[in-house]
């Protein structure tokens, strides 16, 4: 899977470093931080509804669409997706950590 991310992520840095006329991606640079940020609490909405909707295909393509556009997100900040996939990993080592992730839960 991380392939695939990682994939993804190049190309939408590609995108950021040769600007091509008609790429949605360029258009999401070209708008700035503030539409990317936009899309990403949209797709966030949507993915929650679809999710609630119980439509396994469409809460599927939500989450691509969040995925996608917080990668956008991502390049716009110059944050590596190597930074966040090694948090992940990180906190995959993590084990008895329920108690932290309760009182988590109770301050948001």
């Amino acid at each position: 899977m991380d392939s695939t991310l990682e994939a993804l992520y190049q190309v939408v840095l590609d995108r950021r470093a040769h600007p091509q006329e008609g790429s949605y991606t360029c258009y999401l640079f070209d708008k700035g931080l503030d539409k990317i940020l936009k899309k990403v609490g949209e797709e966030c909405a949507e993915t929650i509804i679809a999710a609630k909707n119980d439509v396994s295909a469409d809460t599927v393509g939500e989450v691509s669409d969040l995925i996608y556009h917080l990668m956008v997100m991502l390049a716009e900040k110059e944050i590596p997706l190597g930074d966040v996939l090694a948090e992940l990993d990180r906190r995959a080592q993590k084990i008895g950590n329920l108690k932290q992730m309760k009182q988590v839960d109770k301050e948001s």
